[in-house]
């Protein structure tokens, strides 16, 4: 793709997963990533790997929960250069009926899904304006476009990035700085299998699998194409949409 040579990304959830496996095409395309993940060994295990492969790497244990913390990475990274691109990925979940649910959980999943993001962007997006220029690309879930059972709290954080990630992309297209989102539906990825765990968890992953068209979980290598395509140079006229990657899952005009 266009444009990713030298440019300098931030990914969050970098340590494994859909997070993992765009670091590494990052890196692939030339480009320099900070890998920001509150899981230290992951973190290191994925920034070994685009090394031995012969790409450019930083480890960061964040928690982006945490502003204080996220300032103090997003400073250490822009340190040298500006930021080019922003993925915010980091994302949990626990399925349960929302009846089943308690005001403990709710301030978890929010925590992590919708103020997280906030906090990245709020430290990442003036040094973009500042330079003019800048990508970012929030992964959302089909659960925040068309509702997902046993995940109403973080449907609600999805689909509040997707406002966001639009209401954003219209403030600050005029700085030359261009946000997407990009949806995807169920992944085989290790925190599918722990929100899968019980038997309503298993029942609903089950029922996900079958309404599949096309029969199968997405993996993590079915995300970085379309990731780095919107940080590219072949995406310059794109921006506040919304792609669903979810295997025809959901299909939207």
């Amino acid at each position: 793709m266009r444009g990713l040579k030298g440019k300098r990304v931030i990914v969050t959830g970098g340590g494994s997963g859909i997070g993992r496996a765009v670091c590494s095409r990052f890196a692939e395309e030339g480009a320099e990533v900070a890998v920001f993940d509150l899981n230290e060994e992951g973190g290191r295990k994925t920034v070994s790997s685009i090394k031995d492969a012969g790409g450019k790497a930083y480890a960061y244990t964040v928690d982006i929960t945490d502003r204080k913390a996220v300032d103090a990475a997003v400073a250490d990274f822009e340190a040298s250069r500006p930021i080019d691109v922003l993925v915010n990925n980091a994302g949990w979940d626990a399925i349960k009926p929302f009846l089943d649910t308690d005001r403990a959980l709710w301030d978890k999943v929010i925590d992590i899904n919708l103020y997280g993001p906030l906090n990245m962007h709020h430290a990442v997006l003036p040094g973009m304006v500042k330079n003019r220029s800048g990508r970012v690309v929030n992964i959302a879930s089909d659960a925040g476009r068309v509702g997902s059972s046993g995940e109403a709290v973080y449907s609600a954080c999805k689909g509040g990035i997707i406002s966001f990630t639009k209401t954003l992309a219209r403030e600050l297209a005029r700085h030359g700085i261009q946000l997407n989102a990009v949806a995807p539906g169920p992944t085989d990825t290790p925190l599918f299998a722990q929100v899968a765990q019980g038997e309503t968890g298993a029942k609903i992953a089950e029922g996900l699998k079958r309404a599949i068209p096309m029969k199968r979980l997405a993996q993590p290598s079915d995300f970085p194409g379309i990731i780095c395509f919107l940080a590219s140079e072949d995406a310059g006229f794109i921006t506040g949409q919304v792609i669903s990657v979810s295997g025809g899952l959901s299909m939207h005009g």
